[in-house]
């Protein structure tokens, strides 16, 4: 008999509960509940929603809305989520205290995000770059993990 948890589509999937930073939990355990998989939302509902997932210490969970975007949007800006659902990993890593896959992440996030136009989203590319580039250094040379809502980057403006 198979026991392995399966979603409803029959695909494996972990059932157990998870934590802010996306770690699982035993079963039964109180966890954050999780991001839907596959929802289609405008720009502007990802950003929403991803900056309020950031703001609350909860990057894993904003990279899956990143990941929905990229999978789910028009393929020219799938290079932008995919980058930014980078960024969003980074920073789980560096919060979980692993600072080499942390930095690794920022920087291959911010590589891939580096150049493109997010002006259409109100994206501040640069300005994120720059955060991850900066988060990188710091992450490397101080060992412990960060604080992921102190270090959560802002996506855009105006969306208050």
């Amino acid at each position: 008999m198979n026991t392995r948890d399966r979603d409803g589509e029959g695909r494996a999937r972990n059932a157990r509960p998870r934590d802010g930073l996306g770690r699982p939990l035993p079963y039964g355990a109180p966890g954050v509940e999780r991001q839907p998989e596959g929802v289609v939302r405008s720009p502007a509902e990802t950003l929403r929603e991803a900056q309020r997932l950031l703001d609350a210490g909860m990057p894993f969970h904003a990279h899956e809305v990143f990941e929905d975007a990229w999978k789910s949007g028009p393929e020219a800006s799938a290079p932008l989520w995919r980058g930014l659902a980078q960024l969003a990993v980074g920073l789980t890593h560096a919060a979980r205290g692993n600072a080499v896959g942390g930095a690794r992440l920022l920087r291959r996030g911010a590589d891939g995000i580096e150049g493109l136009d997010g002006a259409a989203y109100g994206i501040d590319v640069p300005g994120l770059v720059r955060w991850a580039g900066e988060l990188a250094c710091r992450v490397e040379g101080a060992g412990p993990a960060v604080d992921a809502a102190r270090e959560a980057p802002r996506l855009a403006g105006g969306l208050e």
